[in-house]
């Protein structure tokens, strides 16, 4: 049975997530700073490493659907190490969509309960896009 407790190697994970993002978020600002873009993917991986766990994490990015989202975003992470930021923030985007693709409807299930976000995507003309893509993987 899995554990959904909040414990603190969870709550560092999350932390560090959070900052991955917003220093990779900072690096593109910033001109594609290749060192922030570097920090910000460290800081993410691991970040998503202590969250879900290491077993897990290698179980997600080796399984045989994600093998090129996930050669995608190391080759992009290698890019952006080696002084080459904006084709390897390109190839990591895609990785990134990738990898995450089947988390899209769970994400918009959690959208549709923010109070203001909620109300916006329960309209008509954004509701039937976020159903179509129900329930489906995209491909790529």
């Amino acid at each position: 049975m899995m554990s959904f407790e909040m414990n603190d190697r969870k709550k560092i994970g999350l932390g560090l997530t959070g900052f991955g993002v917003f220093f990779s978020f900072l690096g593109m600002i910033l001109m594609f700073d290749k060192g922030l873009l570097a920090m910000g993917n460290i800081l993410f991986v691991s970040g998503v490493s202590l969250t879900i766990g290491l077993k897990s994490t290698m179980q997600f990015f080796m399984k045989r659907q994600n093998y090129k989202g996930t050669i995608s975003f190391g080759a992009g992470f290698f890019f952006v190490v080696i002084g080459w930021p904006i084709l390897g923030m390109m190839l990591e985007t895609y990785g990134f969509f990738v990898l995450f693709s089947g988390f899209w409807p769970t994400l918009a299930v959690f959208a549709q309960k923010i109070p203001v976000l909620g109300w916006i995507i329960q309209q008509p003309y954004i509701r039937s896009f976020f159903d179509k893509y129900r329930g489906k993987r995209v491909p790529v």
